[in-house]
C-alpha cells in the first residue's frame, strides 16, 4: 500500500534535465516533494497535487522528498513522438521509451549486429556512490566511460546528482539505462543489450555497471538488491568483456556484516558468480590487509578468481578536493578512506586491462 496526500506546491527548491524540487504546503506544513515532469507533465507554484508520502513516513532515504503523482491542475499530456517500449510496465506510471533495440531507433542497425563487447573491462558495483570516484580516476587517463544504470534501486536516472555532475564536467561519454530504470541517453531492455549498447554506440573504452541511488538491504545474507553484480558479471564473460568485481571494503561502518569485506561481496561471489572475474584489492596498512586475506581464504575465494592489488593512495587526493562531496552511506573520503582506495584500485585494473598489461596479480601459497 502507499500513503497518499494532497499539497500545493510554494516554490521551486531545484531544478536539473528531467527533475524539479519544490517546496510543498501539505497537511498544513511546508514540506519538500519532486517532480519528474516528463512523467507527469509540467507543474507550477501554486498548483495543487497529489503526493504520495510513503518513503518519508518510513523515514527512508529519499532526502525528505515526497514524489509528485499527479498536478490536479494538469490540462493533459501527449505521447511523444518514437518508441513503444514500456517501463514500469502494468503499473498506473508506465512510461514509453524508445529502446535502443527496437525498430524504430537511429541504432537499429548497428544493435543487430552486436554481439560482443571486445574485450574491454567491465566495472561491476553494488553501490551508487562508486561511480564517480571511478570515473574521476579513469578520466586522469583520458579513457571513454558509459555508465550503465540497473533497475536495483533508484529508477530515474533523473534522481541522481551524481550523474547530472559527471555528465556536465565530461567525465562519462554517456548512460544507459537498463529494464525498468530509465531516463538514460539510451534506453535499453536488459542488462545484456545495455552493455552492448555502451560499447556499440557510445564506443566506450570502459563499461561501469551499477544501481542507481538506493541500494535496499535487509541484513540477510540473500536479502539485498547487489545480489545481481554476481548476474551482471556473468553477463560480461557472456558478451566477451572482462568482468572486474568491485568489492565493498571499509572498517568504519559499526556493522559486523560491513567490516572488512562486506558480507554481500562474500555472497555474490561465493554463491552468485559463476565466471572467474578479477577482483582488484587496495594497498592497505597490513593489519587490514590481514583481515581481508583471511576473509578471502575462509570463504575460498582464491582459486576463483583473479585477485590483484593496486596502490591506489595517490587519488585521495582527487577525491578530497572533488566538487561534487563524494560519500558513502553518509560517510566521506577520510571517513571510509579504504572504501575509496578500493575504488581506486579497481579503476587502476580497468586501466591495465584496456592497455593490455598484466595487473598485480596475487596468490596464497
Amino acid at each position: 500500500m502507499i500513503e497518499i496526500k494532497r499539497g500545493t506546491l510554494i516554490k521551486e527548491l531545484f531544478a536539473r534535465d528531467g527533475i524539479k524540487g519544490y517546496l510543498v504546503e501539505v497537511d498544513n506544513q511546508q514540506e519538500k516533494c519532486i517532480v519528474y515532469p516528463d512523467m507527469i507533465g509540467e507543474v507550477n507554484p501554486g498548483d495543487e497535487v497529489v503526493l504520495n508520502t510513503s518513503a518519508v513516513s518510513l523515514n527512508l532515504g529519499t532526502g525528505g522528498y515526497h514524489f509528485v503523482v499527479a498536478s490536479l491542475n494538469t490540462r493533459g499530456q501527449s505521447l511523444t513522438p518514437g518508441g513503444h517500449i514500456m517501463k514500469l510496465r502494468y503499473t498506473p506510471v508506465q512510461l514509453k521509451v524508445l529502446s535502443v533495440e527496437e525498430e524504430d531507433s537511429p541504432h537499429r542497425e548497428q544493435m543487430l549486429q552486436a554481439d560482443s563487447l571486445d574485450n574491454i573491462p567491465v566495472l561491476v558495483g553494488t553501490l551508487h556512490s562508486m561511480l564517480a570516484p571511478l570515473c574521476q580516476v579513469l578520466k586522469t587517463r583520458g579513457l571513454k566511460v558509459a555508465y550503465v544504470m540497473t533497475d536495483g534501486a533508484a529508477l530515474p536516472i533523473s534522481f541522481s546528482r551524481t550523474v547530472d555532475w559527471l555528465k556536465k564536467n565530461n567525465l562519462l561519454q554517456g548512460t544507459v539505462t537498463v529494464g525498468n530504470a530509465f531516463g538514460g541517453d539510451l534506453e535499453a531492455v536488459n542488462v545484456y543489450s545495455g552493455m552492448l549498447a555502451a560499447r556499440t554506440v557510445l564506443q566506450a573504452d570502459v563499461i561501469i555497471v551499477t544501481m542507481g541511488p538506493g541500494i535496499v538491504g535487509t541484513g540477510t545474507k540473500w536479502g539485498f538488491t547487489g545480489v545481481e553484480q554476481g548476474e551482471i558479471l556473468n553477463a560480461a564473460e557472456t558478451l566477451n568483456g572482462i568482468p572486474v568485481a568491485i568489492p565493498r571494503i571499509g572498517f568504519t561502518d559499526q556493522r559486523p556484516r560491513h567490516q572488512g569485506i562486506s558480507h554481500h561481496t562474500i555472497t555474490v561471489l561465493s554463491r552468485i558468480c559463476r565466471v572467474k572475474a578479477i577482483v582488484p584489492l587496495p594497498l592497505l596498512e597490513e593489519k587490514k590487509m590481514s583481515v581481508v586475506m583471511e576473509q578471502i581464504e575462509n570463504a575460498g575465494l582464491f582459486n576463483r578468481y583473479g585477485f590483484c592489488v593496486e596502490d591506489s593512495q595517490q587519488f585521495i587526493e582527487l577525491y578530497r578536493n572533488c566538487e561534487l562531496k563524494l560519500t558513502t552511506m553518509g560517510r566521506g573520503v577520510d571517513e571510509e578512506k579504504d572504501f575509496y582506495l578500493t575504488l581506486g584500485a579497481a579503476a587502476l585494473t580497468a586501466i591495465k586491462l584496456y592497455n593490455g598489461d598484466r595487473p598485480g596479480y596475487i596468490s596464497m601459497v
